[in-house]
């Protein structure tokens, strides 16, 4: 049987649909239940059956650091999916951060040890590659960096991939995926959707960084290929594109049918927003919405090179405009 954490999320539910439409036997761990809706939702996208397969599906509440419910997730399971995360770049979330993010692995390791798991696939992110010298292309040998100004999401997802290889130490067979900005439909209040719910209100700036993009078709087709492979103890980028954000930007609000942003937010705007920001979280107690280390990843002009998989397990990306134009016509529909 295959454990899926993080059954409710964006990568966890597409990848459960794909698993359940491969008759895979598969258990997801999920935290609210509220959040089946939008998986049944996920689900109609691709099947008349959504709800059919929806209930195939053995669910278990847990969380990450619920030590007796991952004991009884754990039952019977021989590969685990490990997509669970807290994705959040403010500051003052960091222990939240490290406790999900860091603890919450370090358990699932140990179980997947302790049960003699045959393999896991743990999906990090490109925030926890190093960050590259001036010009040069990020690669998955580039050395994290602790010098560097990294953001508190970074940290802790560096920190988690630290555990998966403690982990493959202690004889547990891992892959790791480090996804760049997941493109696919479903979940519209944060992530890729979020950005795709701002354009469509009419974002008016850019910004002149640029922005490593994959589809999620291509990341849950990738997680179960290289979970079938031989392939262990490796890491792998998975960038099929590296775009301006004006270009991003520009073929999203094309796929929305509404004006692409025009205006330049230029870095001293940018500096100064954020700092307005931490003002006003001082003052009000409201969220973060913007923080140093997300302006500066929004005007840096990283290039990732995601050719690694494609050699490994002779995989091709799909094209990243037609899974942007299809996402944003699912996101029309369900406005």
């Amino acid at each position: 049987m295959i454990l899926v954490t993080g059954g409710t999320g964006f990568v966890g539910a597409h990848l459960l649909f794909k698993l359940l439409n491969e008759e895979q036997t598969v258990r997801a761990i999920y935290r609210n239940e509220k959040k089946f809706k939008t998986i049944k939702r996920i689900f109609s996208y691709y099947s008349n059956n959504a709800e059919a397969l929806f209930n195939k599906i053995d669910w278990i509440q847990a969380d990450l650091n619920d030590i007796p419910a991952l004991t009884e997730a754990f039952k019977d399971i021989t590969h685990v999916y490990h997509c669970a995360a807290f994705v959040s770049f403010e500051p003052d979330k960091f222990d939240l951060l490290q406790k999900t993010n860091i603890e919450g692995t370090a358990n699932i390791v140990n179980f997947c040890v302790s049960n003699n798991i045959k393999k896991l696939c743990y999906v990090s992110s490109i925030a926890a590659i190093g960050e590259s010298k001036s010009g040069e292309v990020t690669t998955e040998e580039t050395e994290w960096n602790e010098e560097v100004d990294n953001s508190v999401y970074a940290i802790t997802k560096y920190g988690a991939e630290l555990e998966v290889w403690r982990g493959t130490q202690e004889g547990l067979d891992a892959v790791i995926i480090n996804p760049g900005v997941i493109i696919g439909p479903g979940i519209w209040n944060y992530g890729s959707g979020s950005i795709i719910k701002t354009i469509h209100n009419k974002l008016k700036y850019y910004t002149m960084g640029t922005v490593g993009c994959v589809a999620i078709k291509d990341v849950v087709d990738i997680m179960v290929l290289l979970m079938l492979s031989n392939v262990k103890n490796e890491r792998f980028i998975l960038v099929s594109q590296n775009w301006t954000y004006k270009k991003f930007l520009t073929i999203c609000a094309e796929a929305l049918n509404v004006k692409p942003p025009k205006k330049e937010a230029k870095n001293w705007l940018l500096q100064i927003g954020w700092r307005l920001d931490w003002l006003k979280h001082k003052v009000t107690g409201k969220r973060r919405v913007l923080s140093k280390q997300l302006v500066d990843s929004l005007i840096l002009k990283s290039q990732y090179n995601g050719d690694k998989i494609e050699a490994v397990i002779k995989f091709e990306y799909s094209n990243l405009e037609v899974e942007i134009k299809k996402t944003c016509e699912l996101y029309l529909k369900d406005i």
